[in-house]
């Protein structure tokens, strides 16, 4: 519809093709929500991190591979068969999800313990919104600041490079920020063991920070090398910190309402973006690149201090949140 759209009608009436786009958005399938509830009921302790950390290095992988592969279609091709493809590739990955789910007999909603006992405890009426439990919410609060500290360096150095009269080289520094993340992602899903949190979160504040350094009006010329040797070994803690994030949130999180969670957790990604977007762009326009890459640094060490709050819970106040979605705290236990 989008491609008709954009074919037929008039560029005076573009609204309607935002439209177009904005309810088709509304239509995603939630895989990223859906895959990420399964993780848990599959694994525990250090397999459920190597899992987690497979999936983030994974989605880097498609972040660096789905732009090259869009613009090679548009470029050889049309843009409207670009967007075909990516039409395809979603429709044929959510199938794929499904059956892959009905195959392991993962499509089905675990019942609480407390429900198949009899207790009724898995009324509606008992239901009381994720964002009550004190734990979870912190939990959403990272991802939040997480996720808008990731995009604020991204743009920043895109529009460091277009600055310079030197678009690939702005570009070049994210590619290489997703392969650092890649890289940091196998390493870690390699080792397995537990994660914590803050400290990989920190590492990654770090690195912005350093990078912040570099750029004008902090440093006037800095060598490309140096730009891209901070950013890889920086990138190496991005994977790493999205699945101990998520991880964690599939731990506090009930069994049987895992999915909302996620839910929850991409509306606080969205929204972290959302904030950090035009808060980079306002300052690159009135102070420079490094201090909108020091705001995303900043974000990342709220999201650490944060993440420093909570709490991993025990094996059994985990089956106690899973069979009750009314627990007010869950913030007992070793730390994260």
């Amino acid at each position: 519809m989008l491609v008709a759209a954009v074919a037929v009608l008039p560029g005076r009436a573009w609204p309607v093709a935002v439209l177009i786009s904005f309810l088709t958005s509304l239509a995603m399938p939630p895989i990223s929500q859906i895959s990420r509830a399964m993780w848990p009921r599959l694994a525990e302790g250090g397999t459920r991190e190597s899992i987690f950390t497979l999936e983030a290095t994974g989605n880097e992988i498609v972040e660096m591979g789905g732009p090259v592969l869009s613009a090679g279609v548009v470029t050889l091709v049309s843009p409207g068969a670009a967007v075909g493809v990516c039409a395809f590739l979603g429709a044929v990955g959510a199938v794929a999800l499904g059956l892959v789910m009905k195959g392991a007999g993962l499509d089905t909603t675990p019942r609480p313990a407390a429900a198949a006992a009899g207790s009724g405890a898995d009324k509606p009426a008992r239901q009381r919104s994720l964002l009550r439990d004190a734990a979870f919410t912190r939990a959403v609060l990272v991802s939040f600041f997480l996720m808008g500290s990731l995009f604020a360096v991204n743009l920043s150095v895109v529009a460091w490079g277009r600055n310079i009269g030197h678009a690939e080289a702005g570009a070049g520094l994210v590619a290489l920020w997703s392969v650092g993340s890649a890289l940091g992602g196998v390493v870690i899903a390699g080792r397995g063991g537990r994660s914590h949190v803050p400290l990989r979160i920190g590492l990654l504040a770090v690195g912005m920070a350093a990078l912040a350094l570099l750029l004008p009006p902090v440093a006037g010329s800095t060598p490309y090398w140096l730009l891209a040797l901070v950013m890889v070994l920086g990138g190496t803690a991005i994977a790493p910190s999205l699945a101990a994030s998520n991880s964690r949130v599939g731990q506090v999180a009930p069994e049987a309402r895992r999915a909302e969670a996620f839910g929850w957790v991409a509306a606080a990604t969205t929204g972290g973006v959302a904030l950090a977007q035009p808060l980079s762009g306002w300052l690159l326009d009135t102070v420079g690149p490094a201090v909108a890459v020091g705001c995303g640094a900043a974000m990342a060490c709220l999201a650490a201090i944060v993440a420093g709050t909570l709490r991993r819970p025990k094996s059994a106040e985990v089956s106690a949140v899973s069979e009750a979605s009314d627990v007010s705290d869950v913030d007992t236990g070793a730390q994260w």
